[in-house]
Order: structure tokens, then C-alpha cells, then sequence
């Protein structure tokens, strides 16, 4: 700036930009202009090595494409057993169901052809089209064993559940119970078939179950709710037996739920002295997550469960074991259908009551001494991890950020880091399932 100049004349006057010019014949040398001719690098310790960017050719190798949303799509799910149904639910209040089950793909993808100028594809046509939600779909879900539901949840509060036996898939029952429905998981369990659970942003968990036999007029019934997260209910998971319930929230708190009383019958008792059998909390500084909880994934094992929060914080936290024997009633087959109704009948009946129901003091022999117990404290990522995934076939914990970057943990080895992939996804938060 003039101001900071020490070349001052007498007057105290800087000299214009015009006098400053050298004249055309004053110039030693006259440098022709090379647009193309690259500057010199000054040494700044970077080798021509770390300096030269790779180019990589980018191929479209899918098989098909469906493009009839007209807002995001917040969420996929696929039929459990015909896999090549896709429903898919976004921002256009809208779910659409579509099939891939016809579409015939290559040997080799499109980038692997001699002639790589692929005539342009048309979008797969939908199966179904439902709109009857006045908000975004937030959550979509098919029920466990066979798909023969439909659940979809919205930012409206509204659940629905649709038959799939029906091309149209038509509305067969319907609820509002809450603000918004964040998470719908249908639950393994092969004694509570058409079970599912719901997460709301007002942090209740709500468990029902569809039965079209004993109640055709209201084939929707609640199992049960709870009440226990102050805040959103931001994610769930079931043990793989489908018995317990796992969930976490915006307050930081984890709650493992005992729905069907088969914990309770096999001696295990609540450690939190509540409804839950499992519960910690932000008041336990040792689990304390400051922004909460997002992600939630039990082992395949069932053993124990990791959940991740905020800051990419990942905790790691033991799960009660329930001994097969001890619960063996819950899986009683019989030829007699009067029978069947009649136990589960009772076994609903009695797990409500065990769930709701008194408080006991100590964690019983199933719990194997780890159940609530704090295994492992991680924090690899910058920001929140909002997924988390285990490997079916290794020992391995999948965690994905907000920062763009995957990290992988050995639950062999003490969760041991076994990569951080950084930039998974540039600019974008990264998922893993």
C-alpha cells in the first residue's frame, strides 16, 4: 500500500503508474508471449512424482437405472426374498417399487466392450407407485420371512403397511403415533413373524406386529413402547436371533430391550434398574458421547454391539447371551394350529409383562459378566459416524463418517485399526452396510 512505501520523493509525492513504465526501446529484451510454455517451479520440496495428478477414466458399468423420483431418495430397501425388488422412497413424498429380476447384463460391464458407444438405456419402469404420505419418506422396510409386508415411515409420522401379495400393493393399515418416523427394522425372530420396530424423533421405540388372522379389521397391534430416550431416536439393531432390541439416541444414551421376556426367563435382569435390560447414558462419563449417538450394528455373534456418535467417537459395548435351553419354550413347533396361537399368545402376553414390569437388582449367569460392560473406546474419524456394518464372514467393524471416510477394525484383535480409507467419499459423508 502507498501508505507503507519508504520511496518518498521531496514533495512526499509517489510516482503514477505512468512513469513507472519503461518505454518499448528501453527494454534490454523482448520476451514473445508463449501461452502454452509452463512457469518454473520454484522448490517448494514437492518432486514431479507428488506434483503430477493421476487421470482416471470413469466407466458406467450398471446394468440398469430408474429415474422417476423427483426429489432425493432417502432410503432403500430389498425384498428378503426376491432380492431384485427394490423399493425406494425420497424426498417426492413418494415410494416406488421396481424389479431388476429381467434385465440381462453382460458378460463383461460396458467398459470391458470394443465398441464402448453404448446405445442410451431407458429407466426401468415401476411395479408400483405410492403416494400417500405427506412428507418425505424416511423410512422403508420389508417384514421378515418373506416379505409379505411393506412398512414405509415419514417425516409426516405416519407408518403404513402394505401387502405385497398385490402388485398395487395396497394399503392394508396404517398408524400415527409420533412426529417423525426415523428407522423401521423387521425383526428375525422366527416365532414373531411381520414384527418390526420403529424409532421416533421424539425418542420413543415402538414394537408391532401385523396378524391379518386374529384381527383382520386391525391387523396392526403394539407390542410394546418405550420411553426411556429424551431425545431422537436416531438408530436400532436386533441381535441376530432377533430375542433383544438395541437402540441409541441424540442424548447419548444405548438401551438393549428384552421385548419377548426370553432374557428375563432365562435369568437375566436388568442392569440399568428399568425397563431396559441394558442402559447407558451421557451421566456415565466413560460412555459419554457430547452431540449423541447416530449408528448402532450388533455382531454376528450377538455378543456384543458398537454404536457410533459424534466427533467419530465409536463405543463398543457387551450384549446379554441368552442360553437356548432356558428359553427353548419360545421355539416349540406344533402341528396343532390351536396349539400355536395359544403359546403365542402367551408368550406376547408374558413379555409384555416382563418388559414393563419390576425391577430386579443383578445380571443373571446368561448375561456371561459383560453384558452393559464397555469393551472398546475408538475414535479414528473426524466427524459422526452415521453407519456402521460387521462382517458376516470376518472379524471386522466397518465405520462410516461424515468426514468422507471409511475405517475398518479387527474385533479380534481388540478393535485394532486395519485401515483408514480416507477419502471413500470425497466431499460427501460415507456409508457402509
Amino acid at each position: 500500500m502507498a501508505h507503507q512505501s519508504n520511496n518518498h520523493d521531496a514533495d512526499n509525492h509517489a510516482p503514477s503508474d505512468d512513469e513507472a513504465l519503461l518505454d518499448s526501446s528501453e527494454a534490454a529484451e523482448i520476451v514473445p508471449d508463449d501461452l502454452d510454455h509452463p512457469m518454473d517451479s520454484d522448490d517448494d520440496g514437492l518432486s514431479g512424482a507428488q506434483e503430477e495428478q493421476e487421470e482416471i477414466q470413469l466407466h458406467n458399468d450398471s446394468i440398469a437405472y430408474f429415474d422417476h423420483h423427483t426429489d432425493s431418495i432417502f432410503c432403500i430397501a430389498n425384498h428378503p426374498v426376491h432380492p431384485a425388488t427394490i423399493a425406494t422412497g425420497g424426498g417426492d413424498d413418494t415410494t416406488y417399487v421396481f424389479s431388476v429380476a429381467d434385465v440381462t447384463a453382460p458378460v463383461l460391464p460396458p467398459s470391458y466392450e470394443t465398441n464402448s458407444s453404448a446405445s442410451p438405456r431407458s429407466s426401468l419402469k415401476p411395479i408400483a407407485k405410492i403416494a400417500r404420505h405427506t412428507d418425505s419418506i424416511n423410512a422403508l422396510s420389508y417384514t421378515l420371512p418373506d416379505g409379505a409386508y411393506l412398512l414405509t415411515g415419514g417425516l409426516d409420522g405416519r407408518l403404513r403397511v402394505h401387502s405385497t401379495n398385490d402388485p398395487t400393493h395396497p394399503l392394508i393399515a396404517s398408524a400415527q403415533e409420533v412426529p417423525e418416523v426415523n428407522f423401521l427394522i423387521p425383526c428375525p425372530h422366527p416365532s414373531y413373524p411381520n414384527t418390526f420396530a420403529l424409532g421416533a424423533s421424539d425418542g420413543s421405540i415402538w414394537v408391532y406386529t401385523i396378524d391379518r388372522t386374529s384381527d383382520p379389521q386391525n391387523p396392526l397391534q403394539v407390542l410394546q413402547a418405550y420411553y426411556l430416550h429424551t431425545e431422537s431416536a436416531t438408530a436400532g439393531a436386533w441381535t441376530p436371533d432377533g430375542r433383544l432390541l438395541a437402540t441409541v439416541s441424540e442424548d447419548g444414551s444405548f438401551y438393549v430391550w428384552d421385548l419377548f421376556g426370553e432374557a428375563s426367563a432365562s435369568g437375566i435382569t436388568s442392569t440399568s434398574g428399568g425397563q431396559a435390560i441394558v442402559g447407558l447414558t451421557a451421566a456415565d462419563q466413560r460412555f459419554a458421547v457430547e452431540g449423541g449417538l447416530f449408528s448402532i450394528a450388533v455382531a454376528p455373534s450377538g455378543a456384543f454391539a458398537a454404536v457410533g456418535g459424534a466427533h467419530g467417537v465409536v463405543r463398543v459395548v457387551g450384549l446379554p447371551r441368552i442360553s437356548s435351553s432356558s428359553s427353548s419354550s419360545s421355539f416349540i413347533t406344533t402341528n396343532n394350529p390351536s396349539q400355536s396361537a395359544s403359546t403365542k399368545s402367551q408368550k406376547g402376553g408374558g413379555s409384555k409383562n416382563k418388559a414393563s414390569g419390576g425391577k430386579k437388582t443383578a445380571a443373571g449367569e446368561g448375561a456371561g459378566g459383560q453384558a452393559g460392560q464397555i469393551l472398546a473406546s475408538l475414535q479414528i474419524q473426524s466427524e459422526s459416524v452415521e453407519s456402521l456394518a460387521f462382517s458376516p464372514h470376518h472379524a471386522l467393524l466397518a465405520a462410516g463418517s461424515v468426514d468422507g471416510s471409511i475405517a475398518l477394525f479387527d474385533s479380534a484383535r481388540n478393535f485394532a485399526l486395519r485401515r483408514h480409507v480416507k477419502e471413500a467419499c470425497e466431499e460427501e459423508f460415507a456409508v457402509v452396510q
